[in-house]
C-alpha cells in the first residue's frame, strides 16, 4: 500500500552528511575541506579544532554530523571511519552595492557554500595512521 524505501544514496560502509547556506566562498570553503580529506575523523577534529579560519567551526560541525549518522543511523564503529570524500558546492550570491565616486556603483557580493562530507569505514585504519 505505501511507498518503496528509497536506495541508499551511500555505500553500506559510509555516511554522510550536509550543511548548506554557508556564509563564505566556495574557494574559501575548499581549502578546510581540502585539509581534512583522506584523514582519520580524529585527526580531521583535532585539524579542525585548531585551525584559525572561521569556517573551520562549521566544517567541524558538519563532520561531527555524519560521525554520528555513522554510528546511529548506519550503525559503524566510530574508531575505524577516514573522511573518505569532502567536496564543496556554489549556493546563493546575495548582490549588495555601494555608491562610489561620480555616481557610480560599486558591486559587493557575499556569496554561500554547500559542504558534503562522507565518512568511511576502514578496517585497518589504525595501521595507516
Amino acid at each position: 500500500m505505501g511507498k518503496e524505501k528509497n536506495p541508499r544514496r551511500v555505500a553500506d560502509n559510509e555516511a554522510m552528511a550536509k550543511a548548506k547556506m554557508l556564509r563564505t566562498s566556495p574557494q574559501k570553503l575548499n581549502l578546510v575541506a581540502q585539509m581534512i580529506r583522506g584523514k582519520s575523523v580524529d585527526k580531521a577534529l583535532v585539524d579542525l579544532t585548531f585551525s584559525k579560519r572561521r569556517i573551520a567551526q562549521d566544517v567541524k560541525k558538519c563532520l561531527q554530523s555524519a560521525i554520528a549518522n555513522a554510528e546511529n543511523n548506519h550503525n559503524l564503529d566510530v574508531d575505524e571511519l577516514v573522511v573518505a570524500e569532502a567536496y564543496v558546492g556554489k549556493n546563493l550570491v546575495m548582490k549588495r552595492g555601494r555608491p562610489r565616486a561620480r555616481g557610480r556603483y560599486g558591486k559587493i557580493l557575499k556569496p554561500f557554500s554547500e559542504l558534503t562530507i562522507k565518512v568511511r569505514q576502514v578496517e585497518a585504519a589504525g595501521e595507516q595512521a
